[in-house]
């Protein structure tokens, strides 16, 4: 089961300039082959098919651990292209004015045509994600060692998109996941060193570009943001720790593990589009329900 949270991993700054170009880039890093999508499916049907628990319960936990993170990633990419399309479009209810003409000169026109102007489980030219990604071959070293090559390559992708779009709302958010998506690196890395003796983390980093060249990245990085590993849940998974054991392979900082989930930050509100009928619940009247949280002593 999962325990959610009515927060993001990071606060997420609203963007100077939207741009639905932008936000086509970013879906990506949400539905792309190599994108949120694929890191968190991957992990959770791996952990669900997982055999011989108890023998190899720290595995186990580590999966488990690491697709718990991957429910968060999904949502803040999810956010950032969804504060990217905020307003980009005539905002009212006149249909006549032609309200969603930016959409026509937009590279994906799904946002504007499938959605309320805002993220779908998709790649940057707007093929859906789709199952096919799922790799869980019932083998834990073939499974980790897919994992530690679909995280290398989530971090090129990542690294690429930060190139292409300039707006900080994404920039902030791809940095944060470069540092935590070299975390699921080095802890699968550390996973297979332990599992067959071959010392992964020599490979690291790959791409071969340091977080360091990244402020965003940067900053997380000197806040010792890539040393913890966290179980996301609040009793279980601790055998995650003994793998998570050691100094991380390319600063030699001792590594810390940490029962629970970061304390995160509150989710944007985004504001309403009534040219895409999103939400289109305006008799809604918000003082009926003021009234009745008051009765029943909820805040409201």
């Amino acid at each position: 089961m999962i325990l959610k949270m009515d927060r993001l991993p990071i606060e997420l700054p609203t963007p100077k300039n939207p741009s639905p170009n932008s936000a086509a880039a970013v879906q990506e890093l949400l539905g792309g082959k190599f994108g949120e999508m694929s890191t968190l499916m991957n992990y959770t049907y791996q952990s669900f098919n997982f055999r011989g628990r108890k023998k190899l319960r720290p595995f186990y936990d580590l999966i488990c651990s690491i697709a718990g993170e991957e429910y968060g990633h999904i949502e803040v990419v999810s956010y950032t292209i969804n504060l990217l399309l905020s307003g980009v479009t005539k905002r009212g209810i006149d249909p006549t004015v032609t309200p969603l003409a930016n959409g026509t000169d937009a590279r994906n026109t799904r946002h504007f045509i499938a959605s309320g102007q805002t993220a779908l489980p998709m790649d940057s030219q707007g093929d859906f994600w789709t199952g096919g990604n799922v790799f869980s071959s019932g083998n834990l070293k073939l499974d980790l060692l897919h994992n530690f090559f679909l995280e290398c390559g989530a971090r090129g992708n990542k690294m690429r998109v930060y190139e292409m779009v300039e707006d900080r709302t994404a920039r902030e958010m791809v940095g944060y996941l470069l540092v935590r998506g070299g975390i699921h690196i080095v802890a699968y890395a550390k996973a297979l060193e332990k599992l067959t003796g071959v010392d992964v983390t020599k490979l690291l980093p790959i791409p071969d570009l340091s977080n360091d060249a990244f402020p965003e990245a940067k900053k997380h990085m000197q806040n010792k943001v890539h040393l913890k590993l966290y179980t996301f849940s609040q009793e279980d998974y601790k055998q995650a720790g003994l793998i998570w054991t050691g100094t991380h392979p390319e600063d030699g900082q001792p590594l810390e593990f940490i029962q629970g989930s970061p304390e995160g930050f509150p989710a944007p509100d985004l504001d309403e589009e009534p040219q895409l009928n999103a939400p289109g619940a305006d008799e809604i009247d918000p003082e009926m329900f003021a009234d009745i949280a008051k009765k029943l002593g909820v805040k409201f």
